[in-house]
């Protein structure tokens, strides 16, 4: 509030500010996932924020670093598979204690805590278009495996009938890796390309 000589003027209202997107990356997710939410700040956004959960009871406030750590430890003793997003270091050890562990950052170039992917906050919105594509690289990835296997079937066929000589095997050989690699760079920019990310 603001007064002069004792009278009020007037009064200031503090507002969060979400990153933009929010609302279309928790529904986006929403749909596939458990949503939980651990925040270190007290529950006077609990209006702003119960409508993007499905489940009340998944809103944690005036969570510590060591309370955070601990539910995604007891997520986990459920046989829950966690992928944790946080952007401070008060997120760290539950970061490193999940499955998976995104960071926000605002630059990448700065401290930010142990994880295993770095996400730039402009790029916030892109959040679950980006998991969902981590399973088509899942399956880009053991297509690649069924190829490299097939390729080794076959070699190890011809040698094993005295077919291929030292010389043609040591072609062969990198060729088929470079073959490998070389689907799944060109498969997985085809598949990105397709999606829009």
């Amino acid at each position: 509030y603001v007064s002069i000589d004792k009278q009020v003027m007037g009064f200031f209202t503090i507002k969060n500010k979400y990153r933009p997107g929010l609302k279309t990356v928790m529904h986006d997710l929403g749909a596939d996932f458990e949503m939980h939410l651990l925040s270190g700040d007290n529950d006077s956004e609990l209006p702003n924020l119960e409508p993007l959960f499905k489940h009340k009871e998944y809103l944690n406030f005036k969570q510590s670093p060591g309370d955070k750590l601990r539910y995604v430890e007891a997520l986990k003793a459920q046989g829950k598979v966690v992928l944790m997003i946080g952007d401070g270091l008060n997120d760290a050890g539950a970061l490193q204690e999940s499955d998976v562990g995104i960071t926000i950052a605002d630059d990448i170039y700065h401290f930010s805590p142990a994880c295993d992917a770095i996400l730039n906050a402009n790029k916030f919105e892109q959040l679950s278009k980006y998991i969902k594509f981590s399973r088509t690289s899942m399956n880009i990835v053991k297509i690649s495996f069924a190829i490299s296997f097939l390729y080794n079937i076959v070699g190890i066929s011809f040698a094993a009938m005295g077919l291929l000589t030292p010389i043609i095997s040591a072609i062969l050989m990198p060729l088929s890796s470079v073959s490998v690699v070389a689907f799944v760079t060109f498969a997985t920019i085809l598949m990105a390309r397709r999606k829009s990310i």
